[in-house]
């Protein structure tokens, strides 16, 4: 068992009255919100996203406690690693890798997770523990196991959790194979964002069970969380998704970076043009909106880069994942976009296609949206499992 310790920090007090009044923070994770603070599981050099800067920045306990607390106790991400363990020194590295979540995400997911005392949980990706500590307080140390890929960061995780007395199991291993060692569970959460749910997973997950995962398409980096639950006989696990988040992705599963200058070769004659009377605002969307997920789920193989706007025009390019096919749309204020493609598929028209689709069934949300997983395969569907497709 692990004590409570009364949080006294008027930020962490704060945040908690937040996550309640906004829905994240249920009731009965209330008592662990309290007993388990952010702040013990953080480093002392940690590089918190700075809303305001619209970066991370980096925090040093020792030099500056007020503002290290601050952050700890605030509802951002904070960045713990930087290209995989290479980064050395104060300033932020070049890739994030490692990370604790919004308290706000953390507490939606476990929200969602439906975590009750004495079921057996399997966590993949440790990070810094923090999220371990809180199932072993609401489930219990001894039915709690995590998994993570990064040897140090188990460590530190295995080091940070032993501090505050809770006893959770950590394993440093692929989590893709999840933990077999202590199956079957009744929750399975994960905390990277996957484009593959491996049927490890399902197997590990007694009938009914849950899992709770990031999952999204390369078509971005944006992920929604996935409720699955496993079916009576344990061959598939299916279920609704409940909203956006951004997570790192598992390791195994990160997309290798796309070149744009491997893609763009040749003149004109290489190339199709034509325009589209989609606009910006129209196919785009908010960032986190569900039409970006959506052309997502039906343009498959593709990966999209939203550039920067310059005097009033903005591009966005397809690359294809299987291929060297391109497209690029450039939308431009109050004026008609104009559209190349090249390659053995026409990306732009796919995309378009997808977002007339999206518009054609009454733009559905997220919650209409739901991923079946099975050993063959996992589909996306739209409002129930038999109108799925592959993905």
């Amino acid at each position: 068992m692990i004590a409570d310790t009364c949080q006294e920090r008027p930020g962490w007090t704060e945040l908690g009255r937040v996550l309640m009044s906004g829905g994240a923070l249920l009731p009965e994770w209330a008592p662990s919100f309290r007993a388990v603070p952010r702040s013990a599981f953080l480093p002392e050099l940690m590089w918190p996203f700075d809303m305001g800067a619209g970066a991370s920045t980096a925090v040093s306990r020792a030099d500056d406690p007020e503002t290290w607390y601050r952050y700890a106790d605030a509802d951002v991400p904070v960045v713990t690693q930087w290209d995989d363990g290479r980064h050395v020194g104060h300033e932020p590295g070049q890739v994030s890798t490692s990370s604790a979540s919004m308290p706000s995400v953390v507490f939606r997911m476990l929200r969602d997770l439906d975590v009750r005392p004495g079921h057996r949980v399997l966590e993949i990706g440790t990070g810094t523990g923090w999220n371990a500590a809180l199932l072993a307080h609401r489930a219990g140390a001894e039915n709690v196991v995590t998994v993570e890929v990064d040897g140090a960061v188990a460590g530190r995780a295995r080091a940070a959790l032993g501090r505050f007395g809770a006893a959770v199991r950590v394993i440093h291993g692929d989590g893709c194979e999840g933990h077999p060692g202590a199956a079957p569970y009744d929750r399975v959460v994960v905390t990277a964002g996957t484009r593959r749910v491996p049927f490890a997973w399902v197997e590990q997950t007694r009938p009914g069970g849950l899992i709770v995962v990031p999952w999204g398409t390369h078509y971005g980096n944006g992920d929604c969380v996935a409720r699955l639950v496993v079916a009576p006989d344990g061959r598939s696990a299916s279920g609704f998704f409940t909203g956006p988040v951004e997570f790192m992705k598992l390791r195994a599963q990160r997309l290798s970076p796309v070149v744009h200058g491997d893609y763009v070769v040749g003149g004109p004659e290489d190339r199709d043009t034509s325009s589209t009377r989609l606009t910006e605002d129209a196919f785009l969307g908010e960032r986190f909106g569900p039409r970006r997920f959506a052309v997502g789920l039906r343009v498959p193989h593709c990966h999209h880069v939203v550039a920067e706007k310059r005097d009033g025009a903005r591009p966005v390019w397809f690359y294809g994942l299987t291929d060297r096919s391109w497209a690029c749309v450039m939308f431009r204020d109050g004026g008609t976009a104009r559209v190349w493609q090249s390659g053995s598929r026409r990306l732009w028209d796919e995309a378009e296609a997808a977002h007339g689709w999206w518009e054609g069934e009454g733009r559905p949300g997220y919650e209409r949206f739901g991923l079946t997983v099975t050993a063959e395969g996992q589909t996306a569907w739209l409002d129930t499992p038999d109108r799925a497709w592959p993905v």
